[in-house]
């Protein structure tokens, strides 16, 4: 006999379809908020839940007695209070490499749309054409320096479609050997050499304690008057008061956004109004391919604890705080000629 799962909001057909044929009853919840879930937990007490978007807190995971395991529909689960879930015995699963390869192209793509000033472009092309083509300023990519902070799924396969389109690509993650970097990468182990030196700096981390506020006024001051903030990751690595003063004084030239500190978007967020700054609402996850891969991963993750097996992505307590950390670098032997290499 199947277990009961619960699905606060729908999955793509391939991941229901492995769950149905295995014999699970799908539930499907009343309503995308935390308080929707917790009253569907109370009434159905499902064995099992996959979540996209929902927040589930220790009340959430507490209210069923009869919870197996928690699935993460994606990468990121700060959503998630995965202490709860094992505190209460109940296995905290993720899809961590559904979504990177679209997640690195969300970053390429805010890279690239920083490089042509696209918000000015939008703005004033209809009105002035000339000035939009030949006074506001683009630049190319090819020649500047990637600095990516956090070399996991996304931060390396970024690496790679940087390296392909010839940047020079620095890369900053303590908890991971040189060896394991992407071919072609420069390995450093001071972050500030990040925000220093490069053109580009891009955020490719979870919310921890180490990392929330990590971009902040006086990492801010490091970079260059012409360099970009890209964050694809978590909004709250970023203090947003400080970027806004940033991007506003031309203390850095603009950032691109897909992860912001309040989502949905509050319409007075200052950043709004500034047309150097690009926000996206979170979409760099959510692709068609994407969404399919991360239904299918999410549904093999519950029949996997269904089947009694050891699941293939598993959440697991880290302490950043005391977690190995590796000081051994790579430089590359040669790197993109340049402005003048075609």
């Amino acid at each position: 006999m199947g277990w009961k799962i619960l699905l606060p909001q729908e999955i793509m057909k391939e991941g229901r379809q492995l769950l149905e044929d295995a014999g699970h009853e799908i539930i499907m919840g009343r309503g995308f908020e935390t308080n929707d879930v917790l009253e569907d937990m109370k009434e159905y007490k499902p064995d099992a839940m996959i979540v996209r978007i929902t927040p589930i807190t220790r009340e959430v995971i507490e209210a069923n007695p009869n919870l197996k395991v928690i699935v993460r529909h994606g990468a990121g689960f700060d959503a998630l209070d995965v202490k709860a879930c094992h505190d209460n015995g109940v296995k905290a699963l993720y899809a961590p490499v559904a979504n990177s390869t679209s997640v690195a192209e969300t970053a390429l793509m805010l890279i690239l749309e920083c490089s042509r000033n696209v918000l000015n472009l939008r703005d004033t092309w209809v009105d002035d054409y000339y000035k939009a083509k030949l006074k506001i300023k683009k630049t190319t990519i090819n020649g500047k320096t990637l600095g990516i902070i956090g070399c996991g799924n996304i931060g390396s396969r970024l690496a790679k479609r940087a390296l392909a389109m010839e940047m020079n690509v620095m890369c900053y993650d303590p908890y991971k050997p040189a060896t394991d970097f992407p071919i072609g990468v420069e390995v450093v182990r001071d972050i500030n050499r990040i925000f220093k030196e490069s053109d580009y700096v891009s955020l490719h981390v979870p919310n921890t304690s180490v990392t929330k506020n990590m971009v902040n006024k006086d990492t801010l001051s490091l970079m260059k008057p012409t360099a970009f903030l890209i964050n694809s990751a978590r909004g709250a690595c970023v203090v947003e008061e400080d970027l806004y003063e940033a991007c506003k004084n031309g203390i850095i030239a603009g950032a691109g956004l897909d992860a912001i500190r309040k989502e949905p978007v509050d319409p007075k967020n200052p950043l709004l109004t500034l047309n150097n700054v690009i926000i996206y609402p979170h979409i760099g996850g959510n692709t068609v391919e994407a969404a399919h891969r991360a239904s299918y991963f999410s549904a093999m993750g519950v029949e996997e604890v269904y089947e009694g097996k050891e699941p293939t992505w598993s959440i697991h307590d880290i302490d950043y705080e005391t977690a190995t950390t590796y000081t051994d670098v790579i430089v590359p032997d040669t790197k993109p000629s340049g402005m003048f290499s075609y």
